[in-house]
């Protein structure tokens, strides 16, 4: 693309008589000064006005590369749209311009293992640090949790005996349809150990 400079703030104008334009109306090159820089002229009545013309090349830039975390928020439009903890808490984190050190900071633990909360990979996380981040967000901690830690929060023991009583089953025969042992479901009936994630999807499944 080429544009023509700024005209000089006063055109030089001379008395010049012979006829040097080829076409008096218009603008017609009078030196050649280098390859991009031409002296240009045009008749004004019975003057010659003199103009600089200099030759721009513009080289255009190639488009703008998105950073990650720009291309993580085009991701998803709304909270409500991400469905694993670990994406609502990166999703909050850069929405909020806040850094892992600085969200670890404030939850209380350290920054390593914030860094594993926003681990795709990972499915269960302490209710007591995941409301500390509600907290900073201010929102509701229902809203960081996804299916699973949901399940956990509202109280997975409740929630198992009332599966199995709906399905009329003993804790021998429920166990035995999750390949279990009945020990294991009284365990997880009254809270004393954590039902798995991989065990709680096929808990879902039955009903």
């Amino acid at each position: 693309m080429y544009r023509k400079n700024n005209p000089l703030t006063t055109a030089q104008i001379c008395n010049r008589q012979e006829n040097l334009a080829l076409n008096k109306s218009n603008w017609n090159i009078f030196k050649k000064v280098s390859d991009k820089l031409f002296i240009l002229y045009k008749y004004i009545g019975n003057q010659i006005a003199f103009y600089p013309l200099y030759i721009h090349s513009i080289n255009f830039s190639h488009p703008l590369k998105l950073t990650e975390a720009e291309r993580f928020l085009r991701k998803y439009k709304a909270l409500g749209e991400i469905p694993t903890t670990a994406e609502k808490l990166k999703y909050l984190r850069i929405k909020n311009s806040l850094l892992q050190r600085e969200v670890a900071e404030y939850t209380g633990i350290n920054e390593s293992t914030y860094i594993n909360y926003e681990n795709p990979n990972r499915d269960y996380y302490p209710i007591d640090k995941i409301e500390k981040i509600a907290e900073l967000y201010n929102i509701d901690v229902r809203m960081l949790l996804d299916s699973y830690n949901l399940f956990l929060y509202n109280g997975q023991g409740k929630q198992i005996k009332e599966l199995r009583t709906k399905l009329g089953l003993s804790q021998y025969e429920f166990g035995k349809a999750l390949g279990i042992k009945s020990y294991m479901l009284r365990n997880w009936e009254s809270e004393k150990v954590r039902i798995f994630k991989r065990t709680w999807e096929k808990l879902i499944h039955i009903n």
